[in-house]
């Protein structure tokens, strides 16, 4: 992995408190946030980060939360935080689903094609909220053309499903999976539906080569330094 650039290395330094000595780690959880809760690798970190601050820089987002999705886990594991961005605090970290064409207990495949049934990587926002099939849901708009642009079409939301839960991960060593949604834990779902509608950001990520060498949000200030004859 290539060493981060500067400008994103500040920010993810400046996550730690100013008088705290320094931690063994800079994720540590301890140093960052009193949740408890545990931060994503630093590798998904730093590049949700730059994908977030580009489309901040390009006013995509009306909120300073972001939520990361770390696909390259198994599903069995909490791969999904919340993050709020000006506090510097995880608020949740939870199980997600991935489509049923993109793997089984594993995604390894993800599409932007209607009726792929696969989960799609990118950055996304967040839309409105609605009670639909799945109960208390929420709207996603892919940003990346070709990646994620046809989230709407495809009716990709955030929903609560039963099968998507710590007991039923115990039981079958895998939760259900969707058609496509990143869906929740029921009992958790509306909560975190609540804490990220209506504008704020979405970063779904898996080691993908062609994706992480072609998006737009993460190779966003090499474009604007090129733009502006740096």
């Amino acid at each position: 992995m290539k060493a981060p650039r500067p400008g994103i290395l500040v920010f993810i330094l400046s996550l730690l408190p100013s008088c705290a000595p320094s931690p063994p780690h800079p994720l540590s959880p301890t140093a960052l946030t009193d949740t408890g809760r545990s931060w994503p690798r630093r590798e998904v970190l730093d590049l949700a980060m730059q994908a977030y601050q580009c489309g901040e820089r390009e006013g995509r987002f009306e909120r300073s939360v972001l939520t990361i999705i770390d696909y390259s886990l198994p599903s069995s594991k909490p791969r999904l935080w919340v993050i709020d961005v000006r506090r510097k605090q995880v608020l949740y970290h939870e199980l997600v689903a991935h489509g049923e064409g993109s793997g089984d207990a594993v995604a390894v495949a993800f599409s932007n094609d209607v009726g792929s049934h696969q989960s799609s990587l990118g950055l996304f926002r967040t839309e409105e909220v609605y009670s639909g099939r799945f109960g208390y849901s929420l709207r996603l708009s892919g940003l990346e053309p070709g990646i994620n642009d046809r989230a709407r079409e495809r009716a990709i939301v955030v929903h609560g499903s039963a099968d998507v839960s710590r007991a039923y991960a115990a039981q079958w060593g895998t939760i259900g999976r969707s058609w496509g949604c990143p869906a929740l834990p029921e009992d958790v779902a509306p909560r975190i539906i609540d804490s990220i509608a209506w504008g704020s950001a979405v970063f779904a990520y898996y080691p993908d080569t062609k994706w992480l060498r072609q998006s737009h949000y993460l190779h966003c200030g090499l474009q604007l330094a090129g733009a502006t004859g740096n």
